[in-house]
């Protein structure tokens, strides 16, 4: 780590102010410069930070977030600069963002032919599933005596009733400094979800939310939601009237949603269906099925493109929504996942979101079976709850957007 950011550093910042007094020694005492080589300092470290902790979620290729991530610290820094009216240089600045992210291109490359992720796997227990996982290397070990060289970490299920030699084993490697992980542990990270099978007071503490950024999680999504409704209210209008004039019925869905800490509310959306379509039951009505002919021509756009979702933007005022979280499910729907599946109503422990870690991960789902994968998704959001996981939440959703994943 060490390495990596002062490498970066030096790269970065210190070899284009070089360059730049190789043909003027005294532009160092600018102080344009020497603003622009502090904003390229404090820009540089956020990047690596913010890049770092992404690439520590599961099913992340790190490499493939390194230009966001490092477009996102030094346009903040720069921008704040600006608004400012502080003067810096601009090749400074450009050549600073450039070589930082050449610098953590190469570096991927580099470890990712020199230092693949191998892991040992110490038999007994719940292991035999790991095998299916991709992305790693996987070494069974068939006796203590065995050494697996170059192994990254040591994976055993330590609920397991394991020998005195295994267990001797566990803690002669620990004790080498190699990590070892519990089975369940490392399925987590390399997955996405998180699997409950009975509640106890070790679950329920791993799964409550960190209260302190619950709160100034809530203050942004206020202030952005009022800057979304105030800024795109043009596009928002005419969204609304194309909606009128694509098909009879009024711009805005309006529909009863199980929300934050099981409370009901209304969701608003703009309407992507015919409001004469019927599809049977209550409950067949709110699934949107794959080439649901319900959908309007400019409703396949809209959800596509998730501008269907804006109008949450209101929810987002009233307390009601996040921008990201578990997506809310229609009332009927919810109570009929709570009847099949135990813990279900533990998703409702932070606000609902209009895009999610199981919506980046999964798309949009309504058979029960798949429900549950999801449920598995929203408590790895749960017990995962930070700034960096909605940063890579906001940057797969864009992807998502894009690309019109999972939509229906």
């Amino acid at each position: 780590m060490r390495f990596q950011l002062l490498g970066g550093l030096t790269f970065a910042i210190l070899v284009p102010a070089l360059v730049r007094m190789s043909f003027d020694q005294q532009v160092i005492l600018q102080s344009n410069m020497q603003v622009t080589i502090v904003a390229a300092f404090i820009a540089h470290a956020a990047g690596y930070l913010l890049y770092k902790r992404i690439g520590n979620f599961p099913g992340v290729a790190a490499a493939g977030y390194i230009l966001p991530t490092f477009a996102l610290t030094y346009g903040l820094v720069f921008v704040t600069i600006f608004f400012f009216r502080f003067d810096y240089s601009r090749f400074q600045a450009a050549a600073s963002f450039f070589q930082s992210t050449l610098w953590y291109f190469g570096l991927s490359l580099a470890t990712r032919r020199l230092d693949p992720y191998r892991l040992a796997v110490i038999p007994g227990g719940d292991v035999d599933r790991l095998e299916s996982i991709p992305g790693v290397s996987w070494h069974r070990i068939h006796s203590p005596e065995t050494i697996v060289e170059y192994a990254s970490g040591v994976v055993a299920d330590l609920r397991a009733d394991l020998s005195d030699e295994w267990e001797r084993y566990i803690a002669d490697r620990a004790l080498s400094g190699t990590p070892v992980y519990h089975v369940k542990q490392i399925s987590e990270s390399l997955t996405g979800r998180v699997e409950i099978e009975h509640l106890s007071e070790n679950t329920l503490g791993s799964l409550n939310p960190n209260q302190a950024y619950l709160k100034i999680k809530q203050a942004i999504d206020w202030f952005s939601a009022l800057f979304i409704l105030v800024v795109f209210s043009p596009l928002l209008l005419f969204v609304a009237i194309a909606v009128k004039l694509d098909s009879a019925g009024p711009a805005l869905f309006k529909q009863k949603r199980m929300g934050y800490r099981g409370n009901i509310y209304e969701v608003y959306k703009f309407r992507t269906m015919k409001l004469s379509a019927v599809a049977g039951d209550e409950k067949d009505e709110a699934i949107t099925k794959a080439g649901d002919t319900r959908i309007t021509r400019l409703g396949q756009f809209l959800r596509k493109s998730r501008i269907d979702e804006l109008p949450q933007a209101i929810n987002i005022l009233r307390g009601e929504m996040s921008w990201i979280g578990p997506r809310p499910e229609a009332l009927v729907l919810s109570k009929w996942y709570e009847a099949e599946l135990p813990f279900y109503r533990y998703r409702h422990i932070v606000r609902p979101g209009i895009t999610g870690w199981a919506q980046v991960n999964q798309g949009h789902v309504a058979a029960v079976d798949d429900v549950l994968e999801k449920l598995h998704y929203d408590f790895y959001y749960i017990k995962n709850f930070s700034p960096w996981l909605d940063v890579l939440i906001v940057f797969r959703t864009i992807r998502t957007m894009l690309t019109g994943f999972g939509a229906r």
